[in-house]
């Protein structure tokens, strides 16, 4: 049995931006899930401190002070996630295009969870330099959920792109 790996090559193919980004926001939808789950159910039962977490970054330290459900929080959180997530899921989509990969599946996928794993360390290690807050949320839990967010963008990317966008 012979494994041929196919070389990287540069293309000047154009993503299909629509599914790009609803695959980013959809891979969002799943990751933010994903950690409320984590949260709610294994951790202490309290899915609030990490959206507080992540509407400090818009709103201020002085939402890291406050407890319980806030509806502005909530608001700026999800707004927030969900930017990021549709901002990231088509820088993905489009590294996986330049580099060919939407044809080979599998590859696109593992480009994807790579591209997760590396969303993590910057933002974890990188970005926490400026919001110290985050290192509490540092962990193998976290670094899994961003590994299954840069799949899902791959996956629901393939599975929305319109092949005719490249014509």
């Amino acid at each position: 049995m012979q494994l041929h790996l196919l070389p990287l090559r540069w293309t000047a193919q154009r993503p299909d931006w629509a599914a790009a980004a609803v695959a980013g926001f959809g891979a969002g939808g799943v990751l933010m899930l994903l950690e409320l789950f984590w949260s709610s159910v294994v951790l202490d039962g309290n899915p609030w401190p990490a959206t507080r977490m992540v509407a400090a970054l818009a709103m201020g330290e002085a939402v890291l002070r406050e407890s319980g459900f806030s509806l502005v929080v909530l608001g700026a959180a999800l707004a927030l996630h969900y930017a990021l997530g549709t901002l990231y899921g088509l820088l993905l989509v489009a590294i996986v295009v330049a580099c060919g990969l939407e044809p080979r599946a599998f590859m696109a996928a593992l480009a994807g969870a790579v591209f997760g794993l590396l969303l993590y360390i910057v933002n974890f290690y990188g970005v926490a330099q400026a919001f110290p807050w985050f290192t509490a949320l540092r962990g193998a839990a976290t670094a899994t959920t961003h590994v299954v967010f840069g799949t899902a963008v791959v996956v629901f990317y393939l599975a929305l792109e319109r092949p005719a966008w490249r014509r």
